[in-house]
């Protein structure tokens, strides 16, 4: 059953919605340009060089393209295969060292993947063609090598090898090392500052740096390099300014300017974690306890909890003092919280009647306020696609039927939690994920589809008899790379001093700066973009 919604929370209707905002569009744009011309090593936007972000995520889309698979799943299918190598390796993590726990913590094998695969983190980024799910998955993988590296050291004992905790695998180190050039190539030079914070942080805590300098071992670095160098040298050769604009502009300047204007306080990522932990935000609190617990009785030093700790902290601070600051940028912290969370829970619900029931409740709170915010965002949006449009009527039957359906299952997963049938809880939770999502792909994604991607306008005015004549006219930036991207040219921007009759794709405010007769205006530009015929009332098409 976990598997089966694992698979449906990561990977079902990833072509529900074109592509939309200004990134998913240039980033395939990108990828779908490398698989044309064959150039793997250069990232071009719009025939020029684009270094914004390294190759990794423009090599797996451009596998895609190369595939004739349909563009968003092109698109987006590597962010979901990341997504699902993230929960495989929190799984092996919590397996190897929480498999034989006697306190209850056996659980989280299975439930640390279905807590993140279901949380709101995982299913946006599955669903994004960005590299943002590709380097959080490459530094799961990393930490995951890490973690095993320094078990075999003999540091973090799980319960069934403390007698050999000194063998020494240098599989582990090399795969480190692969998996930290991997993340090299997804997203830059962040990786390694993330993962040496993370194990600093840990060894400062414990102690233990012999240990920690064990990873920098002369395997590791060699796999390192073979990975994450040759692509880097190649581009750097075949453009002479690469590592100024990627290295200089995109990485130094983005953290300690805000020069891409993402500026936003130290304290912003603190409710970002809340909600991207939905509608699983209350296992932070057994997670806190089991930490306090490990305190009191001193044992954290050698308990694995305190590496996850770290490694779940240390995104969080490092980027919290960036003067650019995106909600992506915390999705490395999401795979350890979740299981930190997952082990937590398993033991608090094992404990007693009133932990178990008061778990369920703070789930079922979740699912109230998930009821809620939904039926808020939904009152924004227009109801109206190409093929339907929603009465008033209809809309409130909807959102009335949202919150009675979260009220239900708050009720059901508390009072399952209440007879300490927890597995029966969380494993029902993760279903009504996975239901609801279904449910609301068939519903809400078409509407999402019209008033958020430029798929259905571009589909509407392909075939239009004079392609040459289509305009936009003041898009902004999310518009103008989705279109693009689906007319597979850049649409000229239109002037008011052009007298020939035109198709313009523009906003409702820019609309009205346009003398055009009412009869020649597009009923859509109520809802989302303005079609219109411009500008000449005696000529029209």
């Amino acid at each position: 059953m976990s598997a089966a919604v694992i698979g449906v929370s990561l990977f079902s209707h990833l072509g529900g919605i074109g592509l939309v905002g200004p990134d998913e569009p240039r980033y395939a744009w990108i990828a779908r340009a490398m698989a044309e011309t064959g150039d793997w090593v250069t990232p071009r936007l719009y025939g020029k060089p684009w270094f914004e972000k390294p190759v990794l995520y423009y090599w797996a889309a451009g596998a895609g393209f190369l595939a004739h698979l349909p563009p968003e799943w092109a698109a987006r299918l590597p962010s979901a295969l990341a997504a699902l190598a993230a929960a495989v390796a929190i799984g092996w993590l919590a397996w190897k060292y929480y498999g034989s726990d006697a306190r209850g913590a056996r659980d989280c094998i299975w439930l640390a993947p279905l807590v993140f695969s279901t949380s709101v983190a995982a299913i946006g980024f599955a669903r994004a063609a960005t590299p943002d799910m590709l380097f959080s998955s490459s530094l799961t993988l990393v930490m995951a090598s890490a973690a095993t590296a320094l078990r075999h050291a003999g540091v973090l004992r799980g319960p069934a090898e403390a007698h050999n905790a000194r063998r020494r695998d240098l599989w582990a180190l090399v795969l480190f090392g692969a998996f930290l050039g991997l993340s090299v190539l997804a997203k830059g030079p962040a990786a390694v500052l993330l993962t040496g914070g993370a194990v600093g942080l840990w060894a400062m805590a414990t102690k233990q740096w012999r240990a920690a300098w064990r990873l920098a071992h002369p395997m590791a670095i060699a796999a390192f390099c073979i990975v994450a160098l040759p692509w880097y040298i190649v581009c750097a050769r075949h453009n002479a300014d690469f590592l100024r604009i990627f290295i200089f502009e995109h990485n130094v300047e983005r953290y300690l300017t805000p020069v891409f204007h993402h500026r936003q306080p130290f304290w912003f990522f603190g409710p970002i974690v809340l909600l991207a932990l939905l509608p699983w935000t209350a296992l932070l609190w057994p997670a806190a306890r089991e930490g306090g617990r490990l305190w009191r009785t001193k044992s954290w030093r050698d308990s694995p909890g305190l590496f996850l700790a770290c490694w779940a902290v240390f995104p969080i601070l490092f980027f919290s003092f960036s003067q650019s600051k995106l909600p992506s940028y915390i999705l490395p912290a999401i795979p350890p919280l979740t299981l930190l969370c997952s082990v937590g829970a398993s033991r608090a619900a094992s404990e007693s009647r009133a932990l178990s029931a008061g778990l369920g409740a703070g789930v079922g709170v979740a699912w109230i306020a998930l009821g809620v915010t939904g039926v808020v965002f939904a009152r924004n949006i227009p109801w109206v696609n190409f093929n339907h449009v929603y009465t008033p009527g209809l809309v409130a039957f909807w959102c009335g039927l949202a919150i009675l359906l979260s009220v239900l299952v708050a009720v059901a997963v508390a009072v399952a939690a209440f007879y300490r049938r927890a597995r029966l809880a969380f494993v029902l939770s993760g279903v009504c994920v996975a239901v609801a999502l279904g449910a609301g792909a068939k519903r809400v994604f078409p509407t999402l589809d019209a008033f958020y991607s430029a798929r259905p306008h571009a589909k509407l005015l392909r075939s239009d008899r004079r392609p040459d004549r289509i305009f936009t006219y003041r898009l902004d930036r999310s518009w103008n790379y989705g279109l693009a991207f689906y007319f597979h040219r850049m649409l000229p921007e239109w002037s008011l001093a052009d007298s020939d009759p035109a198709l313009v794709l523009t906003t409702p405010e820019a609309l009205r700066e346009i003398p055009v007769p009412d009869r020649l205006r597009s009923p859509l530009e109520e809802n989302y973009v303005g079609i219109i015929y411009a500008p000449v009332p005696g000529r029209p098409r």
